[in-house]
């Protein structure tokens, strides 16, 4: 938790002056009891009218000043508490926006964002603690001890009996309680992703008839969490009653004892009031840090998980020494993408590869179409072109460059992607346009929604590109989505583009469309297309067959029907025939494609 300390540097004023006044506050309340005996006993006993009126006037102004220096702490304590959970939100998001996808895979993103909410807010409110009682309580509890014992050091020697006794229990619930708080958030972690997948599955869910079922697991889950945060407050919620047990034997032997000092002389009523309210001070500022140590025990859990995030080392980074894709005055590369022996695994350790001995070359300007049965590697290998994860063995060349040896920004601006899953965000249509091209004018949103498809659908809408959409697009169809996300790419006029089945939500009809419009309008573009359907890409200048992960045919439509098996079966089986295809139903690429 210490090491977080360091975020607090803007706040130095806060931290310091807050405490400051806290301790004023905390001096000027050890003060009010020995006003209280003074009154008593120079005033009350001696019916001392005047006195009274002095005295309960310098508690009054005592309590006023104290009061406004609480008010004061309490105001830099918010300051600086929200400002530190600020700055570790916006740390945080900035790491995890660095993260690749194997360590996004790996943590989990439920575990992310109760790591970014739930974590700092427990370390947030620990700041605010910091501030507010780290200061108070110890002052409270020493300094009321220094006065009870200038009061009256025999009494004293009841406290020093006392407090080990509370400090052993402390220790005891402490030791039990750190590593409960840490399996507690790591079950809140399992109850996100419980609910996470209910919400997100909401319409496979119910289309399988799997309610009962889920609500099963989320009643185990919830009961798992719910039983272990019992647990743990069970043990936390000894401190209060254990400390009030303390102080109530601790007022118990006191009066026994003071009142043999009063009768005997050695004590007047004042002092012994006076000393009870000492002996009060203390036990109370010892149940705050029984609290004190609940919240920073939870901030240290908190703490461990935020510095897991803060430690992580993306497995992909910017090299120290970048070069360009294309400097200034260098000829223009005659291929695009080049892979040379690639393998891939997502474990490096467990020596299973995704991706064997991966070889081939697209040329610039071509138009290379994938195709592969479910689970065969297609888009692990297109990952691999932008980077979002890295070969674990071979190369992968973009314009002659290794992918590795140029800035990620750099090579991600020069593709165009349509993922898998088409992915919009909470906006308008122009907003999620602008993904690809911010600076982008209507006329150029205009062409893009064109060529994708997209133009007739957000004219038929009132408010046309300004038309709003809803978190994850879930107020257009699959195939609009699709065709919003194909626009977004094209947009940016990228050198690479790559669409990963993005089109497979679209009627027969429309894909045609689509790709008769990319042929007229983007020659001249390299393309990698990943697809299910022959007719997709069968009129492309080079196709790669991948089965289990390896590439086990690549070459023209022709070469492939009469050389490899596996597209073979896949042609017949999608009802295709030997023809010529129509003209103009491949995207980019010479010639036409079926539907």
């Amino acid at each position: 938790m210490f090491r977080l300390v360091k975020y607090l540097k803007p706040y130095m004023k806060q931290v310091t002056l807050g405490p400051a006044f806290k301790l004023l506050e905390a001096i000027l309340e050890l003060l009010i009891p020995f006003m209280m005996a003074k009154l008593i006993d120079n005033g009350v006993k001696a019916n001392n009218s005047t006195f009274i009126l002095q005295m309960g006037g310098l508690m009054l102004l005592t309590a006023i000043i104290g009061a406004g220096s609480a008010f004061v702490c309490q105001y830099y304590a918010s300051v600086a508490s929200q400002g530190f959970g600020t700055t570790m939100r916006n740390l945080l998001f900035k790491k995890i926006q660095g993260f690749t996808y194997s360590e996004i895979d790996r943590i989990g993103t439920p575990s992310l964002i109760n790591r970014i909410t739930s974590d700092v807010n427990q370390l947030q409110f620990a700041v605010a603690m910091l501030i507010r009682l780290v200061i108070r309580v110890p002052f409270l509890c020493i300094g009321g001890l220094v006065m009870a014992i200038i009061i009256s050091p025999r009494l004293s020697l009841i406290l020093l009996v006392i407090m080990p006794v509370f400090a052993v229990f402390l220790y005891l619930v402490m030791s039990k309680s750190v590593p409960l708080f840490k399996t507690v958030q790591r079950r809140l972690d399992t109850l996100s992703t419980v609910i996470r997948e209910n919400l997100s599955g909401a319409r496979v869910v119910r289309a399988f008839a799997r309610l009962d079922k889920e609500r099963e697991r989320f009643k185990k889950s919830n009961k798992e969490y719910a039983d272990n945060s019992i647990r743990v407050v069970r043990i936390s919620a000894l401190l209060n009653p254990v400390t009030t047990v303390v102080i109530n034997f601790g007022i118990a032997a006191i009066l026994w004892f003071g009142g043999f000092q009063v009768y005997e002389g050695n004590m007047t009523q004042g002092e012994i009031i006076a000393y009870i309210n000492y002996v009060n001070m203390i036990l109370s500022a010892l149940i705050v840090l029984a609290n004190l140590v609940v919240t920073f025990t939870k901030a240290a859990a908190s703490a461990v998980r935020v510095n897991e995030l803060l430690d992580i080392r993306p497995s992909i980074e910017d090299p120290d020494k970048y070069e360009e894709l294309l400097p200034a005055g260098s000829p223009e590369p005659s291929f695009a993408i080049e892979f040379k022996n690639v393998s891939f695994s997502y474990d490096n350790s467990s020596g299973e590869n995704v991706l064997q001995n991966i070889s081939f070359k697209v040329l610039k300007g071509q138009v290379a179409g994938i195709i592969g049965s479910t689970g065969s590697g297609k888009t692990t290998l297109i990952n691999l072109i932008a980077r979002f994860y890295d070969a674990t063995e071979g190369r992968v060349s973009i314009g002659g460059k290794d992918v590795k040896a140029v800035k990620q920004a750099e090579l991600r601006n020069k593709i165009g992607m349509v993922p898998q899953k088409s992915v919009l965000f909470t906006g308008t249509i122009e907003d999620n346009l602008k993904w690809g091209k911010p600076d982008a004018t209507f006329d150029q949103m205009l062409e893009a929604a064109k060529i994708a498809q997209a133009y007739e659908f957000i004219m038929k809408k009132p408010e046309g590109f300004a038309a709003e959409i809803t978190q994850g697009g879930r107020n257009l169809s699959g195939g609009q989505k699709q065709r919003l996300a194909i626009a977004r790419a094209l947009i940016k006029k990228p050198e690479i583009l790559i669409l990963d089945d993005s089109s497979s939500a679209l009627d027969y009809a429309t894909d045609a469309a689509l790709r008769r419009e990319m042929k007229d309008r983007l020659a001249g573009m390299t393309a990698v297309i990943v697809t299910q359907r022959v007719a997709a890409i069968r009129n492309a200048d080079i196709i790669i067959v991948m089965e289990e992960g390896e590439i086990v045919g690549m070459g023209s439509n022709e070469e492939l029907l009469e050389s490899c098996p596996v597209y073979k079966e896949l042609y017949s089986s999608q009802g295709l025939n030997n023809s010529a295809a129509e003209p103009g139903a491949s995207p980019v690429g010479k010639g036409g494609g079926g539907q």
